[in-house]
């Protein structure tokens, strides 16, 4: 039996590393008393109420593979501490014929012992949900004295003894630009464009979080032009989890939130953010998707990288990186659509003038009879090979009926025998297939030769057929990668 151990703790902490290390040599010993293998311990340092954790995925994934015969666990709350993820992987193992055992001997597949299974699921979860409403009081508790609850004070903030306190740096100067900037007029887009060009940091490599990005975004505008945190109430509880199981959060209403008025010193008069959240209802409206254009997503700026986005001004496109953050992010690399459009259509007319339609379309029919008699040969000798090996266990059995060989090289040999006959078997089947996908390649082709030979109109269809990809240098110059140069046979 091949068993895949997982093991669970919630923290990193010291105690959870000796847990960590006990529930390993539990599992050790259990293997070698029963003379199984291992084939892996999966570890995970998170909450069991969640089934987003990376090795247990893998460890399911693996069981689906039929990588391993047993899940073992020390109890069912290692795997799981919700009903619904605890269902899921039972019903997955009793798919894919996988058992599970747990250490304290309340699940045993093997044994048949699954009666307690939801019982044990529901306990474990309504540990986890009282553990939960413990935690979100405790915190409720520090709200209501005053004290910020959260890890990250809001931008412009510090956190010192639980509450916040103005930064001595030129953030709380920033969150002052923002909200004056917005009340004169400027958009969130235009504010946050501004700010990443004079390299202003962002809020999440202030507050030094990893991966932190050094662009502003919309989004990041908006979260501090509605933060009341800045007017000095203290307004906690704006979001709680929809539940222990689930990772969504949900918005709290003005009755459950916990607000104590001028907790701390404010960043923004209070008439101030009360005008921008005004303005920001005025200028709310449906802002419509965005239309597609011939050459969006296949022409891409040749410096950053970004997708060309179209203007109807410029009658062309633009590096998506200065359009959304202006020139400190990359230049304009402008190019007009028609321009581009004659460009290509220009080198597919001057390659259409270099083929010989017939002679093309004459080798693509003498490659498909040469790839039919080719893997007709390699049938007829995978034929006389299975037909000389099933000739050959006739000889195994007579040896074994004259006493020539005994039981167990008998044994060995027709097992030999069969393996043979089975990866044969396997072959011949991959080349009945590939002479299928053969025939049915070089007809697809021919049918694409004949669209391409037919050409007059740069449609999307025949772009994605024909282009990979477009880089636009900065000159506007167009770099075109085509799918081929020329039809070719090989």
């Amino acid at each position: 039996m091949r068993c895949g151990v997982y093991v669970r703790v919630s923290s990193d902490k010291l105690e959870q590393q000796a847990s960590l290390q006990y529930q390993k040599e539990l599992f050790y010993n259990y293997i070698a008393d029963k003379g199984w293998d291992l084939y892996e311990v999966y570890i995970d340092v998170e909450s069991g109420t969640t089934a987003k954790r990376k090795n247990l995925q893998r460890l399911i994934d693996d069981a689906m593979n039929k990588k391993i015969d047993v899940i073992l666990a020390k109890e069912l709350s290692r795997l799981a501490r919700n009903g619904e993820l605890s269902y899921q992987i039972k019903n997955l193992c009793e798919n894919h014929g996988i058992h599970i055992i747990t250490l304290d001997g309340a699940i045993n597949t093997l044994q048949g012992n699954t009666h307690m299974f939801g019982p044990y699921a529901w306990m474990y979860e309504q540990e986890a949900q009282r553990t939960s409403e413990r935690v979100k009081e405790t915190l409720k508790t520090r709200a209501k004295k005053g004290l910020f609850k959260g890890s990250t004070p809001p931008y412009g903030y510090t956190i010192k003894d639980g509450k916040l306190h103005i930064r001595d740096d030129e953030t709380p100067n920033i969150v002052r630009r923002i909200f004056n900037e917005y009340l004169a007029g400027y958009g969130r887009d235009s504010i946050a464009r501004r700010l990443y060009n004079e390299g202003i940091p962002t809020p999440a490599e202030v507050a030094g979080k990893k991966n932190a990005g050094d662009k502003w975004n919309d989004s990041t505008i908006k979260l501090i032009l509605t933060n009341p945190h800045y007017t000095g109430d203290l307004v906690q509880g704006r979001t709680t989890t929809v539940s222990v199981t689930s990772n969504k959060r949900k918005k709290a209403s003005n009755e459950e939130l916990i607000i104590i008025p001028n907790a701390h010193e404010p960043i923004i008069p209070r008439d101030v953010f009360e005008a921008v959240q005004h303005q920001m209802k005025l200028r709310s409206k449906t802002i419509p998707a965005p239309k597609r254009h011939l050459f969006t997503n296949i022409a891409y700026c040749a410096d950053c990288g970004k997708g060309m986005w179209y203007r109807s001004n410029r009658k062309g496109y633009v590096c998506g990186g200065y359009a959304r953050f202006g020139k400190k992010a990359c230049s304009s690399h402008v190019i007009k659509e028609e321009v581009l459009k004659q460009t290509i259509i220009h080198d597919i007319q001057s390659l259409m003038q270099q083929i010989d339609k017939e002679y093309y379309l004459k080798q693509l029919e003498e490659k498909a009879k040469q790839s039919q008699l080719s893997v007709q040969k390699k049938l007829d000798k995978i034929n006389k090979q299975i037909d000389a090996l099933k000739s050959r266990k006739r000889k195994y059995i007579e040896l074994l009926a004259d006493e020539k060989i005994i039981q167990e090289d008998y044994q060995d040999m027709i097992e030999a025998n069969n393996k043979e006959i089975n990866e044969l078997v396997v072959s011949k089947k991959e080349s009945l297939l590939s002479s299928h996908k053969v025939v049915e390649n070089i007809q697809k082709l021919k049918q694409e030769l004949a669209q391409f030979l037919n050409f007059d109109e740069l449609t999307p269809e025949i772009l994605h057929r024909l282009i990979d990809r477009i880089e636009i240098k900065a000159d506007g110059t167009p770099k075109i990668f085509y799918r081929f140069s020329a039809p070719k046979i090989e």
